[in-house]
C-alpha cells in the first residue's frame, strides 16, 4: 500500500462528473476517481475548512465513531472492479481492528475529516494512475496541463465564499 493524499478536486469535463485526484506521497502518481457530487462537496467543504452550526452526515459518522471509541485508523483503495473503486475503512476499538467495505469517495470525506491516512493498493496505482513530471503540469492546472476547475486552485477564503454560494444540486451542474 502507498500513502496518498488528496491533491485536487475537480470536474470532468467529457463527463460532468466530480473527480478527487489522490496523489502518492512519495511519488508523482495520480490517482482519478470519480465521485458523485454530494460526495465531492463533503470533500471540498474540509478542504475549505468550512464548519456548519449542525453535523452533516461525513460529520455525524466522524462524531458517532468517536462516542462509540472507535478510532479510524486509515482508509484503504483496494481495487476497481468494471469501473467501480473500491475502498475500507480500518477502525480500532478496544484493540480490535475491523474492516468495513465502504465507496471512496464516502472514505476519503471521513479520513480528512478524521485526519487519518489515505492508502491506495500498489497494484492500483501502477494500473489505474497516470504519472505526471512537475514541469509539465503548472500549479492550478489539471493533470492534462488544462487550465483547472478545480477548487483546489483557489486559496482557503476563496474556496470557503465559493462553497458558501453553492447548493449541493449546483455541484454537478458548474461548468467553468
Amino acid at each position: 500500500m502507498e500513502q496518498v493524499r488528496v491533491a485536487s478536486l475537480g470536474l470532468d469535463k467529457a463527463s460532468n462528473t466530480p473527480v478527487v485526484i489522490l496523489q502518492e506521497l512519495d511519488g508523482e502518481r495520480v490517482l482519478p476517481i470519480w465521485i458523485g457530487p454530494g460526495e465531492a462537496s463533503a470533500i471540498a467543504m474540509v478542504l475549505a475548512g468550512m464548519k456548519f452550526s449542525r453535523p452533516l452526515t461525513h460529520d455525524l459518522f466522524t462524531a458517532m465513531l468517536q462516542g462509540l471509541g472507535t478510532e479510524l485508523q486509515r482508509v484503504l483503495i483496494t481495487k476497481v472492479v468494471d469501473n467501480t473503486y473500491h475502498a475500507e475503512l480500518i477502525l480500532k476499538r478496544d484493540g480490535q481492528m475491523v474492516s468495513i467495505d465502504a465507496r471512496p469517495s464516502d472514505s476519503i470525506a471521513i479520513a480528512l475529516r478524521a485526519k487519518a491516512p489515505i492508502y491506495a493498493h500498489a497494484e492500483l496505482l501502477e494500473q489505474a494512475s497516470i504519472e505526471i513530471q512537475p514541469s509539465e503540469v503548472e500549479p492550478g492546472a489539471s493533470p492534462e496541463g488544462e487550465p483547472s476547475e478545480q477548487p483546489q486552485g483557489m486559496d482557503a477564503d476563496q474556496l470557503k465564499e465559493y462553497l458558501k454560494k453553492l447548493n449541493p444540486e449546483d455541484f454537478g451542474r458548474f461548468s467553468p
